[in-house]
């Protein structure tokens, strides 16, 4: 009899006491807007601030509403203006290229690699098209950020980091969000960090960060920010930058605080997950695992594999087939976007041009959550699954091409 999975693939593990307990506190004094403080009170959202600065080591912290307004924020904050052109690459979700539409401008998109991550040769050709590139790190994968770094710095342009996969990761030991100007994580409940929505952007420029600091909404209150630069510097921008209120409040920060001192053990727990999945799969006939790079210290909260060459029918053959024993796949390749999987060719509102690499890479992609949930057992079982009806359809495919 074939094994059945049983798990849920969207189940996350309940918060932990300590943010039960912080949420009770900000809920019991009713102070949930970040500058609704008492005299000498700090607030949660900026102990937040600081301790996320400390994590990664960043000069400056700002706490958003969600991944995606840190990310409009960040663009503003370096600069971009309606017309703009921002490069980013082609394999992302949504909100990447929705921020860059959001502010007026329009994304130039990028080839992807094999190893999901953005084709630096084709970056090099289209540097000279736009003064910033928001580089997606798309389902925690990091490309090799020394060479990015020193084509972008020679061609002028600006990095912004999405980092929304990447918390906790590093490139060569540096964070992951430590290299370009600025850097954009998310809190949103299927991230490393749990609070429903949010976000956090880090940088070590103090002009980036004053501007981002009044973008979020600070109501000229921002020296009550703690991971922020001095009063002199908001004296440069503070007539001039727009209040676009996208800030966090004390609730949410509230929950997300003992979560991101326990990270570093939970992102251990996902790469054990990710590794028993890996080994199951390694040598599946038709499949191809993902490589990663030797500089590259990942956070496996996902998994992707490759089907390459596989025509549409029998990749949509193994999601059913994987679905019906309670395993769920997600695929870059179809039609149509569904759920929270699109593709660059969905995004009509960015007119994107054609790009052959990356629908080659993006026709035989498979994308598995792993959920903490997941025991290890788990996890073989799930490989088991994935690599028995992988191989079922690849022999069914290899006879009938004979």
């Amino acid at each position: 009899m074939s094994e059945i999975f049983k798990g849920n693939f969207t189940q996350q593990e309940p918060l932990p006491e300590a943010s039960l307990a912080a949420a009770q506190e900000v809920l019991g004094h009713g102070r949930l807007h970040r500058y609704n403080l008492t005299p000498g009170e700090a607030g949660e959202v900026a102990l937040l601030e600081q301790e996320f600065a400390a994590f990664t080591g960043a000069s400056y912290c700002l706490a958003t509403a969600s991944g995606g307004s840190a990310i409009g924020v960040a663009l503003r904050a370096v600069g971009v203006q309606p017309g703009d052109a921002v490069l980013t690459n082609a394999f992302t979700l949504a909100p990447v290229p929705g921020a860059i539409a959001a502010l007026g401008a329009r994304s130039i998109f990028v080839e992807v690699t094999e190893d999901l991550v953005i084709d630096q040769d084709d970056l090099a050709a289209k540097l000279g098209q736009a003064q910033v590139l928001l580089l997606s790190h798309m389902r925690g994968h990091i490309c090799d950020m020394d060479r990015l770094m020193a084509l972008c710095d020679a061609a002028g342009v600006t990095v912004v980091e999405d980092c929304a996969h990447t918390m906790g990761a590093t490139w060569k030991g540096v964070p992951s969000g430590r290299h370009g100007a600025v850097a954009c994580y998310s809190t949103q409940t299927y991230k490393h960090l749990n609070s429903g929505e949010g976000g956090l952007l880090i940088t070590n420029d103090e002009d980036i960060a004053a501007r981002a600091v009044l973008l979020s909404g600070s109501y000229m209150l921002y020296e009550r920010h703690l991971a922020a630069p001095g009063p002199e510097v908001f004296e440069r921008h503070r007539m001039e930058v727009p209040n676009i209120s996208g800030r966090m409040d004390n609730l949410r920060a509230a929950i997300l605080r003992p979560q991101l001192a326990d990270l570093p053990r939970q992102i251990a727990r996902w790469n054990e997950r990710y590794s028993v999945v890996e080994e199951g799969l390694r040598g599946t006939p038709g499949l191809q695992i993902v490589a990663r790079g030797e500089g590259e210290a990942f956070v496996g909260s996902s998994i992707q594999v490759l089907l390459p060459g596989w025509r549409p029918e029998a990749v949509q053959e193994v999601l059913a087939r994987c679905a019906k024993r309670g395993v769920e796949l997600k695929w870059f390749g179809g039609a149509t976007p569904v759920g929270f999987t699109s593709r660059y060719a969905h995004w009509e509102y960015a007119a994107p041009e054609a790009l052959p690499r990356t629908d080659a890479v993006l026709a035989g992609l498979i994308d598995m959550r792993l959920p903490l949930t997941f025991s290890l057992e788990d996890c073989a079982l799930i490989a088991r699954i994935i690599r028995a009806e992988v191989g079922a359809v690849y022999q069914a495919k290899t006879a009938s091409a004979g």
